[in-house]
């Protein structure tokens, strides 16, 4: 192996310690459930991978990952999202003064999960990765316009049915919720020209949601 073959590959295993835990929580609140976060984060990082000789800049390559991870999930969801998934997971016991705010948590990641692939994308992005209308325009190829309305769009659904339910319809930013165990060390999975890299064990989110 060469020394600069060597050296890039080095620089990507830095970049997934680095970055890794973060675009799988992305992952998580674009799919709905961390098996399929996990592929789509092993798609992302694979095409990353293939495509790193011509990123050129490392500040490039999380841009890039990142918008692999949005363009998989938007296209994994057009084909297999129906509705809300069934779960065996209680929920940890709240105290009583918990109750109420657990719930209104749980209400709203619940409709999240039921809007439209590009509304879900634009909130996910504008107000947990706290990305401008800009950068997610850019992120996602549509105008800064279309943010806009998606956005509009998304907000006033979730404050219908929420309000709908008696739940509180003031929206606030997404928290992801907690796998019912950490997600196991995952490994990239790339094309057999490329060497497989593994991947560190990736941390459970610390959030305020049990999976819904």
């Amino acid at each position: 192996m060469s020394a600069a073959r060597q050296e890039m590959e080095e620089e990507f295993r830095e970049f997934v310690a680095a970055r890794s835990a973060a675009l799988l929580r992305t992952a998580y609140l674009l799919a709905g459930d961390w098996a399929t976060a996990e592929d789509l984060l092993q798609t992302a990082l694979t095409k990353t991978y293939l495509a790193w000789k011509r990123l050129g800049e490392i500040e490039a390559v999380e841009p890039y990952a990142r918008r692999v991870l949005v363009n998989t999930a938007t296209s994994w969801w057009r084909r297999r999202w129906h509705g809300e998934r069934p779960t065996e997971i209680l929920p940890e016991r709240a105290a009583p003064d918990q109750i109420e705010e657990q719930l209104e948590r749980d209400a709203l990641w619940r409709h999240v999960k039921a809007l439209p692939a590009r509304q879900r994308a634009v909130l996910v992005l504008r107000f947990y990765e706290d990305l401008t209308e800009a950068q997610t325009a850019a992120l996602l190829d549509i105008s800064t316009g279309t943010v806009k309305s998606q956005t509009s769009r998304a907000l006033n659904t979730l404050r219908q049915r929420l309000g709908a339910e008696g739940a509180a319809p003031d929206i606030k930013p997404v928290e992801v919720p907690k796998p019912a165990a950490a997600p196991a060390p995952a490994r990239v999975r790339p094309a057999p020209v490329v060497p497989s890299l593994p991947m560190p064990p990736i941390p459970a989110p610390a959030t305020g949601l049990e999976r819904g």
